[in-house]
């Protein structure tokens, strides 16, 4: 279709949440001149969740996860992008309202508000830990760590004093990368930098309720993570709860307790709330059900994409929460807001799996690559999983100087970020 669109009528298209859901919808509907587009998301950047662990670890700098929108907009003069968090929206009139009392409408309305961290219920877990879910909390972890080596470092003859312990909750892909990037950091940043500290007394836990890590994965690759993260040093507790996190340690259910200040929290997600009228059918979940073309059934003009849709695969399985899924799902629904716009029918949304990969460490990656998920480990998945999230990118630049990073602390032992946040 024409990027000019001369012919089509002026529609507005109102999108709640900039994740990779949104923004590609966003992106997709920008080269659309016919077509206006109001983005609405409560920070003013999108933030790239597979590389936050790497900011947390300071393997990364801030500005290589996070991406303004205004700056990817800049040329769209159809999309107009507002800085708010919408607490209300109205599904039937296609309205939202933020918190500052504002009130936006248009002729289609796509939620793509994505999820928020689960804490499950348990007791002192949302006071007591930090989360990995967005650019604020890897920069407050990013402090916490350091924090952790500078107190070790200050009180090396210390014993009690001198020791670390880091507890990571959840053995998917976030909590073993995270755990990975720790491990990692303790022996090549602790030396290095901490010279009076010992990484000796540094420990990083993994706690995972379940019996296996990266439990989307195959066995092959739940026990070749499980064998990688041992040998990088961490120390896995499975098929353990977490009972209770305290301000100085963590209760697990086999009722041993570990000590920590520091408490990772990785082990799930949950969608976004807010005030959604008329009610809407639910998943389990709690995800909002959708029709094959990502619409909903009574609501034809109003679509949900990413985290917050409970999407179907051909074999009517849960479309799993990740971002190819989201971004995939973001373009289709531009393409069928496109259709409806010129009066042709939707089509359904077909996920296409390019695979899964979790990094574990330097040199160790796993990757289970397209429909058939080959598996592959080692340092080809290491690099495989890089190229994978350099693509991923949202522009050339950040493409580029994230490759640079990542180069420099690979060959140089340059780390991009070890700054305290006081």
């Amino acid at each position: 279709m024409s990027g000019t669109d001369s012919a089509a009528p002026a529609v507005s298209v109102l999108i709640i949440g900039g994740g990779f859901a949104g923004l590609k919808c966003a992106l997709e509907l920008s080269a659309h001149h016919g077509i206006r587009v109001t983005l609405i998301d409560k920070n003013a950047y999108q933030q790239f969740h597979p590389l936050l662990y790497q900011v947390a670890a300071g393997l990364l700098s801030t500005e290589n996860a996070a991406f303004a929108f205004r700056d990817i907009f800049r040329g769209n003069t159809n999309v107009d992008v507002r800085m708010s968090e919408v607490v209300r929206v109205d599904i039937e009139a296609r309205t939202a309202i933020t918190r500052d009392g504002k009130t936006f409408a248009g002729d289609f309305l796509v939620l793509a508000t994505g999820s928020q961290v689960n804490f499950y219920g348990i007791p002192g877990a949302p006071e007591h830990t930090i989360p990995l879910y967005s650019l604020a909390n890897a920069e407050t972890l990013r402090s916490a760590i350091l924090r952790e080596f500078e107190r070790a470092d200050a009180n090396y003859n210390n014993a009690a004093e001198s020791r670390v312990n880091f507890v990571v909750v959840g053995g998917g892909p976030t909590g073993v990368e995270m755990a990975g990037a720790l491990a990692d950091m303790i022996k090549r940043t602790v030396p290095d930098e901490y010279r009076h500290a010992s990484y000796e007394n540094a420990q990083v836990f993994l706690v995972e309720a379940s019996p296996s890590v990266l439990s989307a994965f195959s066995q092959d690759s739940q026990r070749y993570a499980a064998s990688a993260l041992a040998e990088h040093g961490v120390r896995l507790r499975l098929e353990t709860a977490v009972r209770e996190v305290q301000p100085d340690g963590v209760l697990l259910s086999d009722g041993s307790r570990i000590p920590t200040k520091t408490v990772i929290w990785a082990a799930g997600v949950t969608p976004t709330s807010y005030d959604v009228s008329p009610r809407l059918p639910l998943s389990r979940s709690g995800r909002i059900q959708v029709q094959s073309s990502l619409n909903l059934a009574a609501f034809e003009k109003v679509y949900v994409v990413g985290d917050l849709a409970y999407a179907l695969d051909h074999q009517a399985i849960p479309l799993p929460q990740l971002a190819a899924v989201a971004q995939q799902a973001g373009k289709c629904c531009a393409e069928n807001i496109i259709s409806a716009v010129h009066g042709k029918p939707a089509q359904p949304f077909v996920y296409r799996d390019r695979g899964i990969l979790a990094m574990i460490g330097r040199n160790t990656a796993v990757a289970e690559l397209g429909a058939t998920h080959h598996q592959i480990v080692g340092p080809v998945a290491f690099v495989t999983w890089l190229g994978v999230h350099a693509v991923l990118l949202t522009s050339v630049r950040a493409k580029f100087d994230t490759l640079v990073e990542w180069a420099w602390d690979y060959f140089g032992a340059q780390h991009a970020g070890h700054l305290i946040d006081r």
